[in-house]
C-alpha cells in the first residue's frame, strides 16, 4: 500500500514539473520608468487567475509603430499618465523573440470587456520589464491592444 502512495506521488510531482511555471510578480518588480512597447502573436495563452498570461512571440523586424504616442488610452481608476508611456515607450534592448506577458486577473479582464486572446492571436503591450531587463523576458502590461482597442490594466475602468 504504501509502494502504490509513493509512486502515485512521484508520478503527481513528474507531472507538475512538465507543466509551464507561470510566476506572478508584483508591480514593484518591474522598472516602471521605461515603458517597453512589445507586439507579435499570442501563444500559450492561459485566461485564468491569478492573472491571464501568454508568451508573445515577436517578429525580427519588430518596430514602434509610427502613431504609437497619439493612440487612445483608456482612463484607469489608478493613476496612470496612459499618454506619457506611450510617447516614452521603446523597444527592448534584449534580442529574445518570445517574452512571457503577465495581464490582468480574469475579473479585470471582464471590467475591461478584453476579448479573450487565443493562440495566434495579434496582439501588442506597452509595459514594463525587470531592471536593466536583466533575468527571464517577462513584461508587465500596463495596456494590451487587441483588434485595434487598447485596454488598461493595472485598474478598474475610471
Amino acid at each position: 500500500m504504501q509502494r502504490r502512495h509513493f509512486i502515485a506521488a512521484a508520478s503527481a510531482g513528474t507531472a507538475a514539473l512538465a507543466l509551464p511555471a507561470w510566476a506572478h510578480h508584483g508591480w514593484s518588480s518591474f522598472d516602471q520608468k521605461r515603458p517597453i512597447y512589445l507586439e507579435g502573436t499570442a501563444s500559450q495563452v492561459r485566461w485564468a487567475n491569478p492573472h491571464t498570461e501568454l508568451v508573445l512571440e515577436l517578429p525580427a523586424d519588430l518596430k514602434l509603430p509610427a502613431d504609437l504616442a497619439t493612440r487612445a488610452v483608456p482612463a484607469q481608476s489608478a493613476q496612470v499618465d496612459g499618454p506619457g508611456l506611450l510617447k516614452a515607450a521603446q523597444l527592448p534592448t534584449r534580442k529574445d523573440r518570445r517574452w512571457q506577458i503577465e495581464l490582468a486577473p480574469l475579473t479585470r479582464m471582464n471590467a475591461w470587456a478584453v476579448p479573450e486572446i487565443k493562440n495566434g492571436d495579434r496582439v501588442a503591450v506597452l509595459g514594463f520589464t525587470f531592471a536593466e531587463e536583466k533575468g527571464e523576458a517577462i513584461l508587465r502590461a500596463e495596456y494590451v491592444f487587441v483588434g485595434g482597442k487598447a485596454y488598461g490594466l493595472r485598474s478598474s475602468p475610471a
